[in-house]
């Protein structure tokens, strides 16, 4: 199985060992006039832009990568074949990608030929050992459902965890509800008797025991908020697939607001996360959306998939 980091070598290697393989993605990449490559943002321009966007893509990373594959097929005594060709290649012969999000939370474009199938989600396994802290359940017991607020793996310098720190829990406060924050790699550190700092927590406990999630829309706890129907505050980095979840959270009718952190105040995000709680649509939305996501089995769907090809 070939995540796009490794397509490029994983691709060479099954050919060389003469062994099937099958692509698998969190964000849907493909050229479609739906919408551009996921990681190009929330934007769309139409089908014709939407459809160029996704071949230039694909064409320069033909050719940013051009000497690397081929390198690579060299010493695995494979012929020299251009890139482009090889791309061109897996298509004509359909090869499959499988896409771990919902068909419900992102439809499968009419226009996708065949072999990219949209499965559903692939729930990481909870650790069999695994036991809360007595921290985080004495806190969560303690009173009203808390917000969730993380950015995930975002790096960012001091000064800015530092801001955040303050930041947050003052927003928080504003708001009158009270917060678990996930310190992730941005290192943020705030604790109070209203608010509660944690490491990493297995989202499938941890969501069911919140009622709000603000978060940088990454692919992963986009789809743990959806799953628990929980409504979402948005604050995505400008670059990569954040802005696409993003606008999607907002295009489903889960999210109240989209927030950019860097212009972030805490009067902004007070807002944003009182609307999430007030506004009745965001929460029956959210449920609702959960109870179909529901229904997929994005695991069975990738497992077959792989049995018909190695069977």
């Amino acid at each position: 199985m070939l995540s796009p980091l490794v397509e490029l070598v994983g691709h060479p290697l099954a050919e060389a060992r003469d062994i099937p393989s099958v692509g698998v993605r969190l964000q849907p990449l493909s050229t479609t006039a739906d919408r551009p490559p996921a990681l190009f943002g929330a934007w769309s321009a139409g089908s014709w832009v939407n459809r160029t966007t996704g071949r230039l893509a694909t064409a320069t990373m033909d050719r940013l990568y051009a000497k690397t594959v081929a390198g690579f097929r060299d010493r695995l005594g494979l012929p020299p074949i251009p890139a482009r060709a090889l791309r061109r290649r897996r298509s004509a012969e359909q090869w499959p990608i499988l896409h771990g999000f919902s068909p419900v939370v992102v439809p499968r474009p009419t226009d996708w030929r065949p072999g990219l199938d949209v499965v559903g989600y692939w729930w990481p396994p909870r650790p069999l050992d695994w036991q809360p802290q007595d921290e985080l359940v004495s806190f969560l017991e303690s009173g009203a459902p808390p917000v969730f607020l993380s950015f995930g793996s975002l790096l960012m310098a001091k000064e800015e965890s530092a801001r955040l720190s303050e930041l947050v829990p003052r927003a928080l406060r504003m708001a009158g509800v009270r917060g678990v924050i996930q310190a992730g790699w941005a290192g943020l550190d705030a604790t109070s008797d209203d608010v509660l700092t944690i490491g990493d927590v297995p989202h499938d406990w941890l969501f069911d025991r919140v009622a709000a999630v603000a978060h940088a829309c990454g692919a992963g706890t986009t789809g743990a908020g959806l799953r628990a129907g929980l409504p979402a505050v948005g604050i995505p980095e400008p670059g990569g697939d954040q802005p696409f979840w993003a606008r999607r959270l907002r295009e489903l009718g889960v999210s109240a607001a989209t927030l950019s952190r860097r212009g972030l105040t805490a009067e902004r995000l007070a807002a944003a996360i009182e609307a999430a709680l007030t506004d009745p649509t965001y929460g029956t939305n959210a449920k609702q959306l959960a109870e179909r996501v529901a229904d997929d089995d994005g695991v069975g769907e990738a497992a077959a998939a792989v049995e018909q090809l190695t069977s």
